[in-house]
């Protein structure tokens, strides 16, 4: 994170949904920007907020309140926002940094998910955003040309194998950007995603093979994987006033990742290793390796 500040959000408040540790993305959002000169308040479950770490950030980001809230209960989410507006006043940014998903962490691949939790999922991760920006709509708890932000990932557009039922779930936030966003321009809010790198948060490096999927992209990406701490100063461009006129944007914050094809190392780590042992290991069918190998030994 920079440690230089713009005063980008000098005179602004808002909201961070999410933040668990040092970890998580949205943590560096709220560390970012409170050093652009916001106004915060912090928001998790009850349990997030008692054994995470979210009071020591409350107290990093002047003492900002911290409001216990599931981002899946409608009804929490309107006494949250109420709650805010005695403590912080309407705000200027929201921030959606939730996600969870009990399939991933159990390790359940993607043609056996346990409907029930694969519900949760979406609910938690993707239909929360609907409801998040529905509650503060209803208690009047955004000013004019606040920006709302959500966090995705590139797996709601292709797919990431391991990535399972959150890639359905990251669809329907970046949907529910969208048509949000083409409702409340009357009133100049905006509303985005931010679409970020593969990041060692707690419930990223709980997807299986996640460290493969990182080292891969790192490697695709013509920077690099973008950091949490540079998607908190690049949230808070996002937040400023510098970006009025952006919105229902599904925004790439990955280092260059999802605009490459394939470059010349990549091409020739790839080649070299093509071998059967290795492709079978790797779990590619016979009918690929015989495929693949035949062409390469024409």
């Amino acid at each position: 994170m920079s440690e230089q500040s713009y005063g980008l959000l000098k005179g602004k408040k808002g909201i961070i949904f999410g933040p668990l540790d040092e970890s998580s993305i949205g943590w560096h959002i709220a560390t970012a920007s409170y050093r652009e000169g916001a106004q915060l308040a912090i928001s998790n479950v009850a349990l997030a907020l008692r054994v995470g770490k979210p009071q020591e950030l409350a107290k990093m980001c002047g003492n900002a309140p911290l409001i216990a809230c599931d981002a899946s209960n409608s009804q929490e989410l309107k006494t949250c926002f109420n709650e805010l507006k005695q403590k912080v006043g309407p705000v200027d940014f929201i921030v959606h940094s939730v996600g969870m998903s009990q399939n991933i962490r159990k390790g359940i691949p993607y043609d056996k998910l346990n409907y029930e939790w694969y519900h949760k999922t979406l609910d938690v991760s993707g239909l929360s955003l609907h409801r998040m920006i529905a509650a503060a709509i209803e208690t009047e708890a955004m000013n004019d040309y606040c920006s709302i932000i959500g966090v995705t990932h590139m797996a709601a557009q292709r797919p990431f194998t391991t990535y399972t039922d959150m890639a359905e779930a990251k669809a329907i936030l970046e949907s529910v950007a969208r048509n949000f966003g083409s409702r409340l321009g009357d009133q100049k809010i905006r509303v985005n995603t931010v679409s970020q790198s593969p990041t060692w948060t707690r419930a990223g490096s709980g997807i299986e093979d996640f460290d493969k999927m990182f080292y891969y992209s790192d490697l695709l990406a013509p920077l690099g994987n973008a950091t949490a701490e540079e998607c908190g100063d690049y949230c808070v461009t996002l937040m400023s006033d510098l970006t009025r006129k952006v919105t229902m944007q599904n925004l790439f914050h990955d280092g260059g990742f999802s605009m490459m094809g394939l470059s010349q190392p990549m091409l020739h780590l790839m080649n070299n290793t093509l071998d059967a042992d290795a492709m079978r290991k790797a779990g590619f069918s016979e009918n690929v390796i015989e495929r693949v190998l035949s062409k390469k030994q024409s």
